[in-house]
């Protein structure tokens, strides 16, 4: 089984693919804001030093985001693959990722601007579990509550509409020598990520064999 990393802009239904296919394929996926989470709830000392940036307010460095990654996938169920949401963002993370597990596949989600707008101003979150659902294509059983532990769901500030547009500018910015290098080196392969998730499932699984 490959290490396959999706890359894609905010609202391009990266999540929702990595867990449908790693639960379709019994391998991990794996998500750098999950893992820092899941450091920093467990105390391990990666943790404890990525506790300190958060409490600042600010962003925990690519090299402590480096270590935590490979601690995560030198766990056993990892050595036979892995699917990466979210990570790397920009080239220089690309080059240290290849140093610590070289990537086999990488999926370039692709979406019209103007349908990444709409998914991200109907996604709500939960606090508790970070479950993502979307008003429109994924509302949870009950209007604005979510359906795995009842907990009131919030609105990011990052999914307002002005928010969301200079997201995906820095996102284009950022990503497209990412993808140059990924195409440089015969990995990258496109996905038309338009449609419900199943759908897109589909053209995911025919895309990467």
């Amino acid at each position: 089984m490959p290490r396959i990393v999706f890359v894609g802009p905010p609202g391009a239904g990266k999540g929702t693919q990595a867990a449908l296919l790693a639960e379709q394929r019994g391998i991990p996926h794996l998500s750098t804001g999950d893992m820092l989470r899941s450091a920093v709830a467990a105390g391990t000392p990666l943790g404890r030093e990525a506790q300190t940036y958060m409490d600042a307010g600010q962003l925990v460095p690519d090299d402590l985001v480096l270590r935590i990654l490979g601690e995560r996938i030198a766990r056993p169920d990892a050595r036979a693959g892995f699917v990466l949401d979210g990570f790397p963002r920009n080239l220089a993370q690309a080059q240290a990722l290849e140093r610590i597990a070289p990537i086999d596949v990488v999926v370039s989600f692709e979406l019209p601007f103007a349908e990444l707008v709409d998914r991200l101003a109907g996604r709500r979150v939960c606090p508790t579990c970070h479950t993502v659902y979307n008003v429109v294509s994924q509302p949870p059983s009950i209007p604005g509550i979510c359906d795995r532990d009842g907990t009131p769901l919030l609105q990011r500030p990052d999914d307002l509409p002005e928010a969301i547009r200079t997201r995906l500018r820095v996102y284009a910015e950022q990503t497209a020598p990412l993808l140059e290098y990924y195409r440089d080196r015969k990995l990258l392969r496109t996905l038309d990520a338009r449609g419900e998730p199943r759908e897109v499932a589909q053209r995911l699984s025919r895309l990467i064999g």
